[in-house]
């Protein structure tokens, strides 16, 4: 774990500049386009969740340098952790899942295609693993990481439901869900066990990083609100 303010200072804004630059390029901003469509996937609503979260790390971890605190550069150590398990879930279910679906049809190795699915997600890992104090979380925050993806699952699918449509698919139908994995035009209720099995994952990762916080005491808290502190 690293306290040094500077370095998590110039690590948070270059993790933002990156993570913008990436979304920026999935909505095609550097070819002079805009493709507003994209905001509709989790892939993007996930990494805006991660840039706007180094965006407050970044001026919180300058006001620190500026006050010249004792408190190291952990700032918003539960948020950090609900986010970082967030947006990977957009690097494992891409790699994993949407990969083999995609093959021959998706450019992978693109700079827009791997800061979405990869860089941004690897950057809140390390932002996690370099500046967070152990000790830091709360159990409940192993739920709390199960907001976000829920919500996106109940508004896209009340939204495929209420006509919204994304393209058009090989035999020309409507495809009204943006993942196949919760398409319910096409795989019925079997939805339900891949966002059942999803959820599982989720509460698994948050499991593993709060059991792994827990392990080290420390007995500095970081620089935050009171609601920071174990209890």
């Amino acid at each position: 774990m690293i306290n040094n303010k500077k370095f998590a200072f110039v690590f948070r804004v270059a993790s933002f500049i990156i993570a913008a630059a990436g979304l920026l390029d999935l909505m095609g901003v550097f070819q002079g386009k805009l493709y507003t469509g994209v905001l509709f996937y989790y892939t993007a609503q996930s990494n805006i969740f991660a840039i706007v979260l180094f965006v407050i790390l970044s001026v919180k971890t300058l006001t620190g340098l500026r006050n010249d605190s004792d408190f190291g550069a952990c700032y918003f150590p539960r948020l950090l952790m609900i986010c970082t398990v967030d947006v990977l879930l957009t690097f494992f279910v891409f790699w994993i899942l949407l990969v083999p679906q995609l093959a021959g049809t998706l450019p992978l190795w693109t700079f827009s295609n791997l800061a979405v699915h990869a860089i941004t997600p690897l950057l809140c890992l390390a932002d996690y693993i370099l500046f967070v104090k152990p000790n830091r979380l709360k159990y409940r925050d192993v739920y709390y990481v199960t907001i976000f993806p829920l919500c996106y699952v109940a508004v896209s699918s009340i939204l495929g439901l209420t006509g919204h449509v994304y393209g058009r698919a090989a035999d020309g139908l409507p495809v009204r869900f943006p993942y196949f994995f919760f398409d319910f035009d096409r795989i019925g209720l079997f939805a339900l066990v891949y966002i059942g099995g999803i959820v599982v994952f989720f509460l698994i990762i948050s499991h593993i990083f709060y059991y792994l916080s827990k392990r080290k005491q420390n007995k500095k808290p970081c620089e935050e609100t009171p609601d920071n502190e174990v209890q």
